[in-house]
């Protein structure tokens, strides 16, 4: 990327905005915001720095909006209501049937790989052992690599900061395509079989986000379903509806776990949320687990190849039996304490390797995949040569499990110990991540790993979890903190020993469910994915503690992973909590620090139109009309504010030539027969291709009739505050400034606000004396 385009981007004040920022160091954004209030809007999306565009949540109430809803009949609100639950439907069907299918297919690729290392350990061929495992790795994660960085760039990483940013308002170009599906899907495979530190979580949710996407669509951009009842979904709201589905029912493909995906879009990913979209959500879950549970059922009946004993898509620890008593608060309460610090730790030192990967990644297509080739060639290494230095323990013979064993699978793998014994930190680290974590998670076995393979692998798994999230393949991060912290809670409980009568295997669950909250902030999502994933309701109040004191301890060190990953990509992302500092600020000394508004006639001439367009890249246009009925103490002819008109409206309008020879206001059927209310809803704006004649220049248009009447409007005298606020909670993409009181000839628009003045990093670098009144005081 270049480097001059990166200078433009902005950042976020919650973290480290206190820097020069003009420094170029390792706690800056990737990308710099400019030092006006309106700064162009720009971030890193996939490999490149692309413009962004916000979403129109907003409903546009122009006459032909306000004429198709009154003329609509029964019939087509319940065809409305019925595509909206059929969609939702589909997207479950289809998240849960290539949620299936990436299982399978890792779970056969990496069986395979696994035997055929076992083969070789059998015959005590170390070398060669070596050199099958780290071969099969590399072509695995060459595979996952090249399809990233070739064609589908916003296909590596887990894609939930993206899906954030859409959900709060943000446009982020080629998220949500049929290419970056198919290479998500692929390269989940090639990276996940490759034995890589990284899970399908992530990407899940992002594969049901695009499946959404596309169904509302009707297909891609270049082959879409013409198919009349779509014409409904062909909105940003509707869209954003579905895509929110789409994340929760990821979420429920990757654990099996319907109410947690429902709360995991709530809590974590959806910005704007109501009950409706809570049933229709909920829904989408529900049709996931109905399809995982019938391949489960065919899976148990030995027709999924290598697909490992247990539950699909899931660590199915549901067979566990725990218990605990009062005197067992105290390491729990440890144990949330050690998750949160440890999780502010990996945020901390991953923001780090994020930004020198970037200097990287910068460098081309070769270093991109070259980087993942070190990282998959390092971890297969450290897979297969630190086994060789734990020490064989005897195996238990009251135990039913085989052991040893090379197989595909077990909880005593042989690897270098003869026959009766078996290596504890190869059972851990040569299968796949999903039979790590059910090891880690296994109850009553207090002896069957050493503290010392414990330390090994969580210390490589520490190391691995920073290094192998960022590179070009797609990752998520749900497993490797689930791995790390599973480690630990058990190291814990092994330390604890005579002195708790919570099993190992329960600090274990702990552990991770701490880790994930001091490192990702969620509570009330991962306490009912922990539970619907272990089936014990009795876990649940001290999960609760876990959980609550874990993000407590976090959030006092710095904000959540997918909070510095957004950060990092410039994407404009708005708080739910505005800075205090902000109550000193009125949108009002916001707009002076702005150029002037642009703003259009009701009946205005069509060269005035093109030379806006030309010359702003501004999306909506206030629209003034003289006043028929003059407010009192007002002049005839005061001017007032009709409404705002967008862009997109404005090139469609040239683009079909609705020119007026006269200036007047046309009739409402002249309208309707020209544009159909769904042709509006196309986002078309690229002016480049519309030729006007030097005898079109001077005719006119008539902008009333695609004019938002009903804009959301606020006094100039409000506080950046609770503006922000509005914004957020209402989904807006624009909000006029309006005078306290108009006087005579007094423009009746005082500036319009959009997602990047109301960003706190922004507004300081506007107002640098701001940064002094920042604990409260007034400036």
């Amino acid at each position: 990327m270049v480097e001059e385009d990166l200078n433009q981007i902005g950042g976020n004040s919650n973290y480290n905005g206190e820097a020069d920022p003009e420094s170029n160091t390792l706690n800056q954004p990737l990308v710099k915001a400019n030092r006006t209030l309106s700064s162009t809007p720009l971030a890193l999306v996939g490999a490149k720095v692309s413009h962004i565009e916000s979403l129109d949540y907003e409903i546009n109430e122009n006459d032909l909006f306000k004429h198709d809803w009154r003329k609509r009949s029964k019939a087509q609100v319940l065809q409305y209501v019925f595509l909206k639950w059929t969609l939702a439907c589909l997207v479950g069907l289809f998240t849960g049937l290539i949620a299936t299918l990436i299982n399978l297919a890792v779970e056969n690729i990496a069986g395979y790989k696994l035997l055929a290392v076992g083969h070789f350990l059998t015959q005590e061929r170390y070398v060669t052992g070596l050199m099958v495992l780290a071969g099969a790795n590399l072509g695995l994660t060459l595979v996952a690599s090249v399809l990233c960085v070739c064609f589908a760039p916003t296909a590596a990483g887990p894609g939930i900061p993206e899906i954030k940013a859409y959900l709060n308002g943000v446009d982020t170009p080629n998220m949500f395509g049929a290419t970056t599906m198919i290479v998500k899907i692929v390269g989940s495979i090639g990276a996940v079989a490759a034995g890589l530190d990284l899970g399908k979580e992530g990407p899940l949710v992002h594969i049901g986000s695009c499946i959404a996407s596309l169904l509302g669509q009707g297909g891609t951009d270049n082959h879409r379903i013409k198919w009349r009842w779509l014409r409904y979904f062909n909105n940003d709201r509707d869209r954003r509806d579905l895509i929110t589905c789409g994340s929760a029912a990821g979420v429920c493909a990757a654990f099996r776990s319907p109410v947690g995906g429902v709360l995991f879009a709530l809590e974590e990913v959806a910005t704007w949320w109501r009950s409706a979209l809570l049933w229709r959500t909920f829904f989408s879950t529900a049709v996931v687990v109905v399809v995982l549970r019938e391949f489960i059922e065919i899976c148990n009946s030995g027709k999924c190849g290598l697909f490992g004993k247990g539950g699909l898509i899931m660590f199915d620890v549901s067979h566990v039996t725990y218990t605990y008593h009062v005197t067992d608060i105290i390491p729990v309460m440890l144990i949330g304490v050690i998750g949160g610090i440890l999780g502010s730790l990996y945020n901390h030192f991953l923001h780090k390797v994020l930004r020198l990967y970037n200097l990287i990644n910068e460098k081309g297509k070769i270093h991109k995949v070259l980087l993942s080739l070190t990282v998959s060639l390092f971890t297969s290494v450290c897979l297969y040569g630190l086994p060789f230095l734990a020490k064989c323990k005897p195996c238990d013979p009251s135990i039913d499990e085989i052991c040893p064993t090379n197989g595909r699978s077990g909880n005593f793998k042989q690897f270098n110990c003869p026959k009766g014994y078996y290596n504890d930190l190869a059972t851990l680290l040569l299968t796949t991540n999903d039979d790590a974590v059910r090891n880690l998670f296994s109850s009553n076995t207090p002896n069957e790993f050493g503290m010392g393979s414990l330390w090994i692998f969580f210390v490589l798994y520490c190391i691995l979890g920073l290094f192998t999230f960022g590179i070009a393949t797609p990752s998520g991060l749900f497993l490797p903190i689930i791995l790390m912290g599973a480690a630990y809670g058990r190291m814990l409980g092994a330390a604890m020993g005579s002195y708790t009568s919570i099993d190992q295997g329960l600090y274990a669950v702990l552990g991770a469910a701490a880790l994930m909250a001091g490192s990702m902030r969620m509570t009330v999502s991962l306490c009912v994915i922990f539970l619907e994933l272990t089936n014990n309701l009795l876990l649940l109040p001290i999960t609760m503690i876990v959980l609550l004191i874990a993000k407590t301890v976090g959030d006092s060190f710095n904000p959540s992973i997918y909070d510095i990953i957004l950060h990092l990509k410039g994407l404009p992302f708005l708080e739910a909590n505005p800075e205090p500092w902000m109550r000193n600020l009125s949108v009002g000394e916001l707009g002076d620090a702005k150029p002037p508004v642009v703003t259009l006639q009701g009946v205005e001439k069509v060269s005035k139109i093109v030379d806006v367009l030309k010359n702003t890249t501004h999306n909506a246009f206030p629209v003034l009309d003289k006043a028929e009925v003059p407010q009192v103490g007002l002049p005839t002819g005061a001017t007032e504010l009709h409404g705002l008109i967008l862009r997109a409206h404005l090139v469609k309008v040239l683009k079909k030539r609705w020119f007026l020879t006269e200036k007047r206001r046309t009739e409402e059927w002249e309208v309707r027969e020209k544009f159909p209310w769904d042709e509006l809803a196309e986002r078309e704006d690229n002016f480049d291709d519309v030729a006007i004649t030097s005898a079109e220049m001077e005719m006119y248009v008539d902008l009333h009739p695609f004019t938002n009447t009903t804009p959301y409007t606020v006094m100039e005298n409000m506080s950046v505050a609770k503006a922000l606020v509005l914004f957020r909670q209402v989904g807006l993409r624009h909000l006029l400034i309006v005078p306290k009181i108009q006087a005579s000839g007094m423009c009746p628009v005082v500036g319009i606000l959009t997602r990047q003045d109301l960003r706190a990093y922004n507004i300081l670098q506007a107002f640098p004396l701001l940064e002094k009144s920042k604990s409260g005081k007034a400036h």
